[in-house]
């Protein structure tokens, strides 16, 4: 298993700054690097303290980057249908080159109704826009004098400047949240796979799992070498569990919260790329927290009880990249640094396996 800390912001202006926010972030990242984790990341959100104070991940890894020497940088992800591929292919090369190869190109299809119409940008195109715009960053990356033509999306000849740092591209990995047919298609392109187990089951993510498994192994991709991303808020306290426990509930009550305001919209949209996502604002009513205890959904309790979580993660789900989310924004950095060290120390020397010292590049 490899390790890494993933940057979601829940929280507002009323409850802290962008600016503290973001320095705290950046120290994070520093400390990540020093203790030799696998990766940073941070999502692309608007307009909602819900993931709002990320809408750039690019800005924000370009900045990690001149602050640390090896650790990874992955959007996580970067939306295509919100930038135009040109932009976002030219953007994303040019952070592989600042970080000299560190880039991990992640990207989602996004679902919430108010960003889509900020955008201007219809619901029932999220999915063509998406595979145009992830197939257009990689023809960008790998050919010159490019001719595209889509449905919603038309260019070329052009050769994209710069080229990127790493052949024949930054490796890319797709988010997914509940299609199989999604996941197996990332397998077989050979891209990475970017998942969250606080929205599945655990047999429905076993399922998911295996559909991209087989697909990576269809398209002649060795076994274990599959890349696949998941992500589980962590709170820790060293010596009390039930310290832990209302921590961790005082952060999923926030989390659920700015979360539950953000899809409110889906009370009045329908989309038929989104199937069931009108059921989402009823769904985020009914989180439980004991119950995402009890089935692994949340790293919360102490570092032997965060131990013994992981190792059911891994029996249930393989070799995973875990992203921890440690500093929502309405924690304090000195708390979220003092996880870190502390799972570098007591828990994660169990699970991790040495870092490579270049990224690999995607096949």
């Amino acid at each position: 298993m490899r390790f890494g800390i993933n940057f979601f912001p829940t929280v507002g202006p009323a409850e802290k700054p962008a600016d503290r926010y973001f320095a705290e972030c950046l120290r994070l990242a520093e400390v990540a690097d020093e203790l030799g984790l696998d990766h940073v990341k941070t999502v692309e959100h608007y307009f909602h303290p819900y993931g709002g104070y990320s809408p750039d991940p690019v800005t924000f890894l370009a900045a990690a980057a001149a602050r640390t020497e090896s650790v990874r940088l992955v959007t996580g992800a970067a939306i295509p249908a919100f930038t135009h591929p040109l932009k976002l292919a030219g953007k994303l090369a040019m952070l592989d080159n600042i970080s000299r190869g560190r880039l991990q190109a992640g990207f989602g299809r996004a679902f919430l109704p108010d960003e889509f119409d900020a955008f201007g940008v219809p619901m029932d195109e999220s999915r063509e826009r998406f595979q145009e715009g992830v197939e257009a960053c990689r023809r960008l990356w790998t050919e010159e004098d490019v001719r595209f033509e889509g449905r919603h999306y038309a260019f070329g000849p052009l050769t994209l400047l710069p080229r990127p740092y790493q052949r024949p591209h930054p490796a890319i990995l797709v988010a997914a949240a509940f299609s199989p047919e999604s996941c197996a298609a990332a397998g077989r392109a050979g891209h990475g796979l970017m998942v969250v187990p606080s929205i599945l089951d655990r047999e429905r993510l076993q399922g998911l799992l295996a559909v991209y498994r087989e697909g990576w192994a269809a398209s002649g991709g060795a076994p274990g070498a599959e890349h696949v991303h998941v992500s589980y808020e962590c709170y820790l306290d060293e010596h009390d569990s039930s310290a832990a426990y209302a921590a961790g509930r005082a952060y999923a009550d926030n989390y659920r919260a700015k979360l539950a305001e953000a899809v409110t919209a889906w009370g009045r949209t329908r989309s038929d790329q989104y199937q069931g996502y009108e059921r989402l604002v009823e769904g985020v009513k009914r989180i439980d927290y004991d119950a995402s205890l009890r089935e692994d959904k949340l790293l919360v309790g102490t570092p032997e009880e965060i131990a013994e979580r992981l190792r059911r993660i891994r029996e249930h789900f393989g070799e995973v990249t875990v992203s921890l989310h440690v500093n929502s924004g309405t924690t304090t950095v000195e708390r979220a640094e003092r996880t870190l060290r502390v799972l570098a120390d007591r828990v994660l020397p169990e699970f991790t396996r040495p870092r490579e010292q270049s990224p690999a590049a995607a096949r």
